[in-house]
Parts: C-alpha cells; structure tokens; sequence
C-alpha cells in the first residue's frame, strides 16, 4: 500500500494545474530531484507508517512529507505553492490508492526556512493519510 499511496499523491498533486502552474518545470513534482531542476518544484519525501488494524481489516496510517524549495526572495512563492498542495490534499475524496480505501487525508504540519545556504526557502508539510486495505 506504500507504493501505491505514493503513485497516488503523485498523480493527485501533477494534475492539479492550480499547483503546477506555480512550478518551473511541468509538473514539478519530484520523487527523485534531478541535478538541473528549476526551482521552485515539490519533492515527495519519506513516509512514516503505523498500523490501522482492525480485528477486520488490515488498515495504515501513513505521514507523507512534501518538501517545497523555491529561490524567490522571501516566503511568499513557497507558501503559495504550500497553499495550493494543501487545497489539492487536505480533506480531499480525489485521492486514489491501488488496493486500498482512502478513508481521510489531512494537512498536519506546514513550516517554511531559509536554507542554510542562505538563499532557498525550504517548505515542509506533512499529509496523515488513513487507508484500508480493499481485500480487508
């Protein structure tokens, strides 16, 4: 199911325009940042899993993080694109996961930094996505 909820944001987050015309590159989304990409772009980052069992059903609960980087001077660009993946995901009954029912989606965490490199804004936010398994 990690596999699948990670080609599920991924799908989720490239075809929401409202976020990729925000981005250099289209779409922008990264689970691998290549050596020349533009910012400002989205990497997926790793996901912390806990169990979701029931005495019925197999179940997890995953904590996505989505790293935002964007060389714009000051906080601005970062947070706009924070905004738009938060409106992309937060609450939302468009995620779609193989094997698995999506049963909530929400924002927990949004913070944005200067890089120690002193010129890039890092974004962090983290996504709890609940899901159970189809075959229960």
């Amino acid at each position: 199911m990690i596999a699948a909820l990670q080609s599920g944001l991924y799908s989720l987050l490239a075809a929401d325009t409202a976020l990729t015309d925000l981005l250099a590159d289209s779409p922008g989304i990264y689970d691998h940042v290549p050596h020349d990409a533009m910012t400002p772009y989205v990497a997926i980052g790793d996901t912390i899993v806990n169990d979701w069992d029931t005495d019925d059903s197999r179940g997890l609960d995953a904590e996505a993080t989505l790293h935002v980087w964007s060389e714009y001077r000051g906080r601005f660009e970062a947070k706009q694109i924070q905004d738009a993946i938060y409106n992309a995901l937060h609450r939302t009954d468009q995620l779609t996961v193989a094997g698995a029912s999506v049963i909530d989606v929400f924002q927990t965490y949004a913070d944005t930094e200067l890089d120690p490199d002193g010129l890039t804004r890092h974004g962090v936010q983290r996504i709890t996505i609940t899901l159970e398994a189809e075959d229960g």
